[in-house]
């Protein structure tokens, strides 16, 4: 039965960290809508929104110690264990997530890349919050509607560079992209001889950049800055209203908390240490 790890670097204190993770306040920020947490009492759940399949908490606590605490999870009629963390390696902190069984990396199974995208995005939240940032935000299960907006203090031509060149983008990101960069031109994750059917830029300027991917999905970021600040409206349209990208949405989520930690943060180094996910391509990942 395979496993997929994530781990993320903070520069939070240990015992801040177990906190967060460990305390239904500190849950209900950067994890999900709603927790309850009793770890003598052996029940550890989350639900609501903010949280795939959440209609109630279907979360039962395995087992805790000074620095984890591990669950089951029941979702999508199949039972997850999970295993979330705090490690020391080489001087650093980390913050790690562990899940089995993990589904092999490719696209189009909805379910599978929404497990590959939630713990991503929440691991965002979770470094912002213990470093007394706020957090980026969390995708709503219960509406289609892809429409998500925040600030960056940074000028939109930063971050256009930042979507567009191919070296910055891998470092926020945490994975390669190649680009045509102009109107016409090809974008795609990873490379152009790993993808037959590469998504096409339909707009490229200082204040709006976008893509139109074959299957007829948008993805769209309009930038509107002031006085060394944007404020970015990221939009996904174009879909089956009935069966909504979730996956790919928090796909492009989970990348942006490191997109704003980068351009606004002196001596940033990207969040993502390292990846270890069943039937993951080469040369795609670039972590450091």
């Amino acid at each position: 039965m395979s496993t997929g790890t994530i781990r993320v670097r903070t520069s939070a204190p240990v015992a801040r960290i177990y906190q967060a993770l460990t305390t239904a306040d500190d849950l209900r920020v950067w994890l999900a809508e709603h927790a309850h947490v009793d770890l003598e009492g052996g029940e550890y759940e989350f639900w609501g929104r903010y949280t795939p399949d959440g209609e109630r908490g279907r979360q039962k606590l395995l087992g805790h110690d000074d620095t984890s605490v591990r669950f089951s999870w029941q979702l999508y009629g199949t039972e997850y264990t999970v295993d979330l963390g705090v490690e020391q390696r080489d001087g650093e902190t980390l913050i790690a997530v562990a899940q089995t069984p993990y589904p092999s990396w490719g696209l189009g199974d909805e379910q599978a890349e929404i497990l590959q995208t939630f713990w991503p995005l929440v691991l965002g939240n979770l470094v912002e919050h213990v470093e007394g940032r706020p957090v980026l935000g969390f995708c709503d299960f219960t509406t289609p509607e892809q429409r998500f907006e925040f600030d960056i203090a940074a000028s939109p031509a930063a971050i256009i560079d930042a979507l567009t060149d191919p070296d910055v983008f891998a470092r926020w990101f945490g994975a390669r992209m190649e680009i045509e960069p102009h109107v016409g031109g090809r974008w795609t994750m990873g490379s152009f001889e790993q993808n037959d059917h590469p998504a096409k830029i339909i707009a490229l300027d200082e204040g709006h950049f976008a893509l139109d991917f074959q299957e007829g999905m948008v993805a769209s970021w309009e930038l509107k800055g002031s006085e060394g600040r944007t404020h970015l409206t990221f939009v996904q349209s174009g879909f089956d209203t009935g069966n909504p990208p979730y996956g790919a949405w928090m796909g492009w989520l989970s990348g942006f908390a490191d997109l704003r930690r980068m351009l606004e943060l002196p001596g940033w180094r990207p969040m993502w240490h390292s990846y270890d996910i069943p039937g993951l391509p080469d040369g795609i990942l670039v972590l450091e």
